[in-house]
Formats: structure tokens, C-alpha cells, sequence
């Protein structure tokens, strides 16, 4: 494997992961944007494990040699990473971010399970079709175009778990366990074709045999398997957890107001009151 995958640098990988540290650190330095010191270990993990699934040798192997590398890939990143770099990020910020009329209306939609796990499950497929690995195997720009659309649908998928959006209605601990297992079951949606298809369906990839002692088919086959196991142990496991939270009596976790949600529900009654008052006077 090391002669025909040799170690390489990555330095467009290096310069992303530099230019989103430095936007952090001046975004999150002073003020009441300010990070606390548990937020910035969650945004140095992020980072430290985008750029491990992302360089030599996985992000090498799962760009040009491998599907099962491919699946690897992307389970760390909306799994592990994108939750990570969501935490990350002040409440004050989040709620800066999404401040304007537009966005707000578009998160409150995303946010909604049925949509997060819809959107998950239908871009999701869709980058892991034949045509899009293949053109992500043969342009740079177009596989870290692929890693950041899968690190975003890893932001839809938490948003609904980790409340962090202000102002937006918040699930219980009974509807977290149930909306992870749900997602469990529908976002790995090729795996069984994977499983299950007798001939191999990514012709980009290749030396399978050579690097991996595997063929073609086996690593697909493989695919399929890590797919389905790599995502239901975590996510079956979170979801027993909020259970078990919800039967201790922590079903009031919706009932946890944050000064960003009264501050978001004031600024869509102050955009919403002129339009209303007009309305009524009619």
C-alpha cells in the first residue's frame, strides 16, 4: 500500500482548515460572541478529525481507490465532526448568523425532523451516486465540494438533537432517541444495493486489489456493511441514552429557554407587527 498510495501533504486541505481557524478565532474572540474554552476544544476535535479522514491515507484511498473508504469518510463527518462543529459555536453567534428574515425562516423548516431526515437521506443519495464519486475522484475542486455538502447534511442531521438554532421549537429527550433511530434507518439508503448488486457500480475507483487485497465487488459489498453498522451503533446508542434520560424525568429539557430564544421570538414579532397591525385594520 505505501508504494502505490504514497503519504501526501494536502496543502489545500491544510489552507482550508487554516482560513476556517483563523474566521473562528476572530469571530469567536471577544465579546458576547466569545467561546468558552469547551467550545474551542469541540472546534479543535473538528478540525483535527476533518483533517484525519480527510489526507493521507483514508481521504487519498476514498478519493480514488475506494467506496468503503468513501463510507468511512463520511460517517466521521456527519457523525463525529459536524456535531463537534456545531457545538462549537456561541449561542450568541448561531443566533447572529441567522438573524435575517430569510435564514430564519429556512432553519425553523430545516430544523423540523421529517425535513432534516428527508433532506439527509435525498442529497445524501445523491452524492453517493456512481456519476458524482466519479467526479469527485477526478477534480479536487470537486471532492472538497463533496466533503463540505456532506459536512452540511452532518449539520442538518444534529440541529434537531442539539437545539442550538434560537428560537425554534425543541424536541424532548423522548423525541431525540426517536428522530436519531429514525435517521438511523434512512440515511445509509444504498447500502443494501451495495450489499446486494452483483457487479461493482463505481468504475473510478480502483486497484482495490492491489492496495486493499480486496475486489471490486467485496469492497462494495463492504461498503454497504460499514454503512448500515457504522451508523446504527452510535446513533442507536445516543438515542438509548436520551431514553434513559427521559425515563429519570428529563422530558423538561424543552422547557430550557436561553435569552437568544426570547431575543429571536422579539425580532419576529417586531418584523411580523406592522404586517399584522395592517392586517387588522382592514
Amino acid at each position: 500500500m505505501t508504494s502505490l498510495l504514497p503519504p501526501t501533504w494536502h496543502p489545500a486541505l491544510i489552507a482550508a482548515l487554516g482560513v476556517a481557524t483563523g474566521i473562528y478565532l476572530a469571530a469567536t474572540r471577544r465579546g458576547e460572541l466569545a467561546a468558552n474554552r469547551s467550545e474551542r476544544g469541540h472546534f479543535a476535535g473538528a478540525l483535527l478529525l476533518a483533517y484525519l479522514v480527510c489526507s493521507w491515507p483514508l481521504g487519498d484511498l476514498a478519493a480514488h481507490v475506494s467506496i468503503t473508504a468513501v463510507v468511512v469518510q463520511r460517517l466521521v463527518l456527519m457523525l463525529a465532526v459536524a456535531p463537534l462543529l456545531l457545538s462549537s459555536l456561541p449561542d450568541a453567534l448561531i443566533a447572529r448568523v441567522t438573524r435575517r428574515q430569510m435564514v430564519d425562516r429556512v432553519m425553523h423548516a430545516v430544523v423540523h425532523p421529517a425535513i432534516a431526515i428527508a433532506v439527509v437521506t435525498v442529497i445524501g443519495t445523491a452524492t453517493l451516486l456512481p456519476a458524482v464519486i466519479s467526479l469527485g475522484s477526478s477534480s479536487l475542486v470537486a471532492g472538497g465540494l463533496f466533503i463540505a455538502v456532506t459536512l452540511g447534511l452532518g449539520v442538518v442531521l444534529w440541529m434537531p438533537i442539539l437545539g442550538s438554532i434560537p428560537g425554534l421549537p425543541r424536541l424532548s429527550y423522548t423525541a431525540k432517541g426517536g428522530y436519531l433511530l429514525a435517521a438511523s434507518l434512512v440515511v445509509t439508503s444504498l447500502s443494501f444495493v451495495w450489499i446486494f448488486a452483483r457487479h461493482p457500480m463505481y468504475g473510478s475507483l480502483s486497484h482495490q486489489t492491489k492496495i486493499l487485497g480486496m475486489s471490486p465487488l467485496l469492497d462494495q459489498q463492504l461498503a454497504g456493511f460499514v454503512s448500515k453498522l457504522g451508523a446504527y451503533f452510535p446513533m442507536w446508542a445516543i438515542a438509548f441514552i436520551l431514553f434513559a434520560r427521559a425515563g429519570d424525568g428529563g422530558e423538561n429539557d424543552r422547557a430550557d429557554l436561553r435569552w437568544v430564544d426570547v431575543q429571536r421570538e422579539l425580532e419576529r414579532v417586531d418584523r411580523n407587527g406592522p404586517a399584522d397591525r395592517g392586517a387588522g385594520d382592514k
